[in-house]
C-alpha cells in the first residue's frame, strides 16, 4: 500500500508512525478483503476522533491495533471455531502482540476492546482504548454519533476509505462469519444478523433457557 495511506497522511488523525502499527497494517491488508480493511481503518479514525471529542487520554497504537484486528474472527478459518467472532478477532491479536513483547496489560487491553466491540453498555466505561474501539464501530456500522464528526471530516477519512455499499456488504459478512455457528449469537446484536438473513434461524431464548434447565425449581 502507499506509504501515505499506511501513515494516513492527509487525514484528521495520523496513523501511528510504529514498527507495531505498520507490522498490524500489512497484516490486516493481507488477511482481509478491501470490505473489513477500510471498515477497520475507518473504526480507527472515528474512535480517535471521539476520543477527543470526549477528551480521553488514550494510546493511539493501541487504539489502532484494537481497531485493526476487530473483525478478523470473521474470516472464512475461524467458522468453525465454536466460539465467538469477538474472541476469535481477540485472540489473533493477542497472539501478534505477545509474540512482539508486548506487556500483558497492553495485551489486556486490545484483547479486551476487541472482545467487548459488540456489547453495548459496557465498554464506555473501561479504559479509553476499549471505550474508543467499540465507539469507533458504532459510528461506522450504526452511525451513533453521526454528527459528532463535522462533514468534512468524515469526508476526509471517507475519500482515503470509501465505503461503496457498505451496509448491504457488512450485514452479508456478519452473515458469512457467523452463520456456520449460530449457537454464538445467543444473548447478543448478532442474533439479529442471522434472524434477517438465515432461514430458519431460532433465536435462542433468555426466559426459556432458564425455564428448560434442570433445576426443578
Amino acid at each position: 500500500m502507499p506509504p501515505s495511506e499506511q501513515l494516513g497522511d492527509g487525514m484528521p488523525v495520523p496513523v501511528p508512525d510504529t514498527r507495531l502499527a505498520a507490522e498490524a497494517t500489512e497484516l490486516v491488508r493481507e488477511l482481509t478483503d478491501d470490505l473489513i480493511y477500510h471498515h477497520s481503518r475507518r473504526v480507527y479514525f472515528w474512535g480517535s476522533l471521539q476520543g477527543r471529542n470526549r477528551k480521553l487520554a488514550f494510546d493511539p497504537e493501541l487504539l489502532y491495533i484494537g481497531a485493526m484486528f476487530h473483525d478478523l474472527g470473521l474470516n472464512a478459518e475461524f467458522r468453525r471455531s465454536g466460539r465467538r467472532f469477538e474472541v476469535d478477532s481477540a485472540e489473533e491479536a493477542r497472539r501478534f502482540l505477545t509474540a512482539r513483547g508486548v506487556p500483558q496489560d497492553s495485551v489486556r487491553r486490545v484483547w479486551t476492546a476487541i472482545a467487548l466491540h459488540t456489547t453495548p453498555g459496557i465498554p464506555e466505561f473501561m479504559e479509553p482504548e476499549v471505550a474508543l474501539v467499540t465507539a469507533g464501530v458504532e459510528y461506522d456500522v450504526l452511525g451513533i454519533g453521526y454528527h459528532d464528526i463535522d462533514a468534512e471530516t468524515r469526508d476526509a477519512v471517507t475519500r482515503q476509505h470509501p465505503r461503496p455499499d457498505f451496509k448491504r456488504r457488512i450485514l452479508a459478512a456478519f452473515t458469512e462469519g457467523i452463520a456456520p455457528k449460530p449457537e454464538t449469537t445467543f444473548g447478543n446484536v448478532k442474533a439479529d444478523v442471522l434472524e434477517h438473513f438465515v432461514p430458519g434461524f431460532e433465536r435462542g431464548d433468555f426466559v426459556t433457557t432458564i425455564q428448560e434447565s434442570a433445576w426443578p425449581e
